[in-house]
Formats: structure tokens, sequence, C-alpha cells
């Protein structure tokens, strides 16, 4: 069995001059959150605020009426693996939280920033994809793909060692036939190719660089050319210092006897005396350094001469060779192309023999890749038949008693290499019906976008335990349900939330009431949505808003008698699936 995974999520978010909303700062906690509000309050600028920081498309449109610019930022509370795919992208963490920030002006210029490091939507997406689940009408609709299909029964086998293995073979395979590709379009040019690698490989053998000779190089021949400018300057210098009888060292050594002839005598005077005497015997050794190094030099025309042509050979070697207009940069290059340059003359030297290896190699990795392919579909085919009657089990708690999904595996021959792809040999589909008698059909041919978000909701249920996905948010949700399906909904919604963060966008107070913490956002006077406009309601104002929701009549008596009815009702239940 997996362990249960541990999960980030997301503790804030701040809105600035987005769509009709001024300011807002939105304060979320575990369980289950909901937004309501009126039609034109702003909840879809919620969705669309975090969708911007998760890296998402932005628009100009987004920005507020005679605003410059909005701005959006979210804290997220970050998982180990999340702290670590952070770092990793440069971001600044702090008590395990992180900051995603965005800002769009009314030019359409877009900026994101993740934990304060400037960064780019792609790679705030990449890193979301681990961090928020966002689903609305057009994101269900992405369900009816094979290859998304595919990755949610991954997702729920066990075989994530047979799937790693697979990975790894498969990118060897594919590396060895691009290896018997590319010999085999080398082999047709073959002269031509071994000439230039040949050319190459003997010039760089010739000459034989070492890894920072022509720094080295360089510096020598700076110091040879420079010798009698340096021995006149040294022999000066020494001379300053040290040659005649009232010498400045002479003088330091005179001071340093009178200094320590008063040592004792006063424990402060002491430690300036040690300074004084460390300093004069570091110029006594400076001096004596000077004049060895004054007597190691001399003048070597022929050395000279010679550092000059080692200087010019490698040059040489990196203008015909080298790419690049950095100079240390090519050489260093050239070091790693000539390795390669070898091993491909070995390929093509080898000519037909090296091709018939590579094949025979390919040939034999291909037969582990068959074996590897075939195991993991037999497992996923025993995945399929529990995730099948997982989901059909959720469905029937959703108020969809005669629905069924079976996740349907249809496997390529296994004998052409043509069939393999990333994901193994198999095409994975989700047949659905509604109907007791229906006839299983794909998804997207038998599902209505109603029936769409709770196969959905089904699945996300079925996988949370062990997804790595922190937050889940829904939108449309509950598209097209209502009464009894809507409270099955809602408690599904609160089942998911046991493992998950989720935050639910809804108009039903059948969800609304399942909720841990309810949301309401609502419209000033001016049409504007400010940060007064964003407010928790619990108990009395709670039941108003239900009471709004199922009506459209907060003040009503009868409304709210209803409201505190569903509400009881939904206490009732959670204790019971508590318990």
């Amino acid at each position: 069995m997996k362990s249960k995974v541990q999960k980030s999520s997301l503790s804030e978010l701040t809105i600035r001059s987005l769509g009709v909303i001024e300011s807002a700062e939105i304060e979320f906690g575990e369980g289950l959150t909901v937004l309501t509000g009126e039609t034109g309050a702003g909840k879809t600028m919620v969705l669309t605020a975090l969708n911007l920081i998760l890296g998402a498309k932005s628009d100009a449109d987004f920005v507020r009426n005679g605003d410059e610019r909005l701005v959006v930022s979210g804290k997220f509370k970050l998982n180990d693996l999340m702290v670590t795919k952070v770092e990793e992208a440069g971001g600044f963490i702090e008590d395990g939280e992180v900051i995603l920030n965005r800002s769009v002006t009314s030019q359409g210029k877009s900026k994101i920033s993740l934990g304060g490091l400037v960064t780019t939507a792609s790679q705030v997406s990449d890193l979301a994809e681990d961090l928020v689940e966002i689903h609305a009408q057009a994101s269900s609709a992405r369900l009816s793909k094979s290859s998304i299909q595919c990755e949610l029964l991954d997702a729920y086998g066990d075989y994530q060692g047979i799937l790693k293995s697979y990975g790894i073979t498969y990118s060897e395979y594919i590396l060895l036939r691009k290896r018997v590709v590319d010999l085999k379009a080398q082999i047709s040019v073959r002269d031509v190719e071994i000439a230039k690698l040949q050319g190459l490989v003997g010039d760089f053998a010739k000459v034989a660089p070492k890894q920072g000779e022509l720094i080295l190089v360089e510096n020598e021949i700076n110091r040879l050319g420079s010798v009698e400018d340096l021995n006149t300057g040294v022999v000066a210098g020494l001379s300053a210092i040290s040659s005649e009888e009232n010498s400045a060292i002479s003088a330091l050594n005179s001071a340093k006897k009178f200094l320590e002839n008063l040592r004792g005598k006063d424990s402060e005077l002491d430690g300036l005396i040690d300074n004084f005497v460390e300093l004069v015997y570091e110029i006594n050794e400076t001096n004596s350094e000077l004049e060895r190094y004054l007597a190691r030099l001399e003048a070597n025309p022929a050395k000279f001469d010679q550092l000059q042509l080692r200087k010019s050979e490698i040059l040489t070697l990196i203008k015909k060779y080298g790419r690049g207009n950095e100079r240390d940069l090519a050489l260093d290059n050239l070091f790693i192309e000539a390795a390669d340059a070898t091993s491909k003359l070995l390929d093509l030297e080898g000519g037909d023999s090296r091709l018939a290896e590579l094949i025979l190699e390919s040939e034999k990795v291909f037969g582990s890749l068959q074996k590897i392919a075939k195991s993991l579909t037999e497992a996923r085919r025993v995945a399929a038949v529990k995730l099948s009657k997982s989901i059909t089990s959720e469905l029937t708690e959703l108020a969809m008693p005669n629905s069924r999904l079976t996740v349907e595996i249809t496997t390529r021959m296994e004998n052409m290499p043509a069939n393999y792809s990333v994901t193994g040999l198999d095409e994975i589909t989700f047949l659905f019906t509604s109907h007791t008698e229906g006839k299983l059909l794909p998804l997207n041919k038998a599902a209505s976008g109603g029936e769409l978000s709770r196969v959905m909701l089904a699945i996300e249920v079925v996988l949370a335990k062990n997804s790595t996905v922190g937050t889940y948010i829904f939108d449309e949700v509950d598209a097209g349900v209502g009464g009894k399906a809507a409270v099955e909904v809602g408690k599904r919604l609160a089942l998911l939330a046991k493992n998950s963060q989720v935050i639910v966008i809804t108009h039903l107070a059948q969800v609304a009431s399942w909720a841990d913490r309810h949301l309401v956002v609502t419209k000033s006077e001016n049409g504007s949505v400010t940060q007064s406009n964003v407010i928790e309601v619990t108990g009395s104002e709670r039941r108003k808003e239900i009471a709004r929701l199922l009506s459209g009549q907060d003040e009503s008596i009868s409304a709210q008698e209803h409201a505190g009815e569903l509400l009881e009702l939904v206490a009732a239940a959670r204790t019971e699936m508590i318990g």
C-alpha cells in the first residue's frame, strides 16, 4: 500500500484591480471552502486570479477599467517535495511558504515571480501541476483525452516501479535507434566525414593542449617580455627600503629593538608592540622574497620564442575548429569535440560491422522493452478493473445510480517498434453510460457537461489520498444538477476535503451547506468589489446566505427555516460520514 502523501495548500490570495474586484485579500484554510455570491459579484475573478498566478495566459482585458495594472499574489504552504522544487528553481521560501506574484498592465505586459524571483509563466505552470488542480467546465473536458486518462490510471495503480523501468528502457532504446539512424546517414557520406573528423583529431593530438595551458603560457610570455622592466623596478624598490645604512628596514628594526625592551611594563603597550613586531617581520620576509625573485629573474629569449610559438599553435587550433567568439570557452569545447570526434571515428571506421553491433544492441534492448511493456499492460489491466469499480461506486454516491464507467485498455502489437510510445503499448479509454442498459461510449460522446463534472469529481475522490496535489479548485462542478444530486456533490467534495484542501465556487445551497468555511463575495453600490465585500459567514449570517441561494430571498422566514433544515441535515450526514 502507498503511504499517505504530504501535501501543500493555499493559505492566502490577494487581488488588486482585477475585473470588478478593486481589492481583496482572502484567507484559506484546510478542508472545504466555498465561495458564493450574486451573479457578477466577482466569484469567477477569484478563479481568474488563481489561474494567473499559476502561469495561465494573461490578458489586458482582465485589468479593471481606469487602472494601469492588476496585481494578484498567492501564498502557499509547501510540502517537502515542493520546497525542493521551488528552491531548485531559485525561489525564496520563508517558514515553509512561498509567494507567487503576477502583474498585468493595461497594455498587456505581464510579469510573474516565484518566491521573489522573476521567472516565466511556463516554469510556474510546470511547478503548479503538483500544487493546484483547477476544474472548470473546460478543464473537465480534458478528461476526454486518452493521454489524460492514461495519467489518471497510472496515478491510481500501484506499479510505479514498472513505469520507471519502462521509461528508462524506452529512453535507452530510442537513443540506440537514433545512433543507428545517424550512423546509416553518416556511412552514406563516410569518406567526407572521416576526413573531417580525422583532421580535428589529428590537429588536436598534434597540438595536445592542456586544460588552462593558454592562460599559463600568456602569463609567462608577459613575464619574460617584461624582464627588464621587472628587474629595474624590483631593484629600485629594494634599494629604497634596504640598500642604505639608514634604510626603512634598518629604521624599523631599530624601532623594534627599542619597543621590545619595554615589554611587560604596560599590557596595553604590549599589544601594540606585538602588532608592530609582526609587521616588521612581514616586511623583512617580503624583502627577502623580493631578493629571491630578483635572483631568479633573467632574460630567456629562447624560452620566450618557444612560448610565443606554443601560443600561436593553440590559437590556430581554436581559430580552425573552435566555435563562438569567447576564446577560452571555444577551447574548453574543443576538448569535448575532440573526444566526441574520436568516438564517431570508431563508429565510422568500423563501418558496417559497427552498424551491425548497434543494431544487435538495440534489438537486445527492444527485447527487454517488450517484456517490461507486457508487465505494464498486465498491471494496468488489474488497476483498470479496480478503478472502474471505485469510480462507478462514487457515481452512485453522486446520485447517478444507473451510471457506469469502465476503463478500457487497447494494446497495440508488441512486435512493431513503431507501436511503442513513452507511455507504453496501451491506449486507455474511459467508457461511460448513464443508463442501466445503455451502451458504453467514450466520455466525450456519452456524458453531458454536468455528468463530466461529476465523473471528474468521482475520479478525484478516488485518487486524492495518494495524489501529490494539495489543493483542488472546482468551478461549475454542480452544473446541471440540483436537489438530492447537489447534496451528494457537496458530500463528495467534503469527502475529498478529508485528504486535500478543496475550494469550490458554487451557486447551490446544497453544495455550500457542506463547507467548513463559507465565504461570500458581494458588490458595493457602484458595482465594485473591495476588501469589505469578501467576508466569511457563520451562524445566522450563513443561514441567510443559504436561504438566498435556495430562494433568492435571504430575509424570507420560510427560506431561512429551509436553510436551517438543510444545514442540520448536512451536519448529521457529516457526523455519520466521519463516524
